[in-house]
């Protein structure tokens, strides 16, 4: 079984990720997958998911601080930018990353508690 670390560091060219677009914007719009994203915003998400989504803040900083224009750049010159940025610097990145986890998993945790007030299931 493929795990959710394997499946978010997958590479795919982009003919496959403009074909995945298209079709999760169809999925996106039924019904069964708005419930399905309900159901999983009030549950913990676990140290893979946490890790990913601390690796793309961080690689955001780095982006932000080192290309200044990296949203007007094209997608080959951002694919340039994110191997140089990967290259140079990313074991700060992965320290980074490590010391960004327990705020992350204190900020999951009013992230439920919130969603799950909103929604009603206090007690669950």
């Amino acid at each position: 079984m493929i795990t959710f670390k394997e499946l978010s560091e997958k590479v795919v060219s982009v003919s496959q990720r403009r074909k995945m677009g298209i079709r999760m914007s169809k999925l996106q719009k039924s019904s069964s997958f708005q419930l399905k994203k309900q159901r999983t915003a009030l549950r913990v998400r676990d140290t893979a998911k946490l890790t990913v989504i601390a690796k793309k803040k961080v690689t955001q900083i780095f982006r932000d601080k080192f290309y200044k224009n990296y949203k007007e750049m094209s997608l080959q010159m951002k694919v340039q930018a994110d191997q140089k940025i990967q290259q140079k610097y990313g074991a700060s990145i992965a320290k980074k990353v490590t010391k960004m986890m327990p705020k992350l998993k204190a900020a999951e945790k009013d992230r439920v508690l919130r969603a799950r007030a909103a929604h009603g299931d206090k007690g669950e």
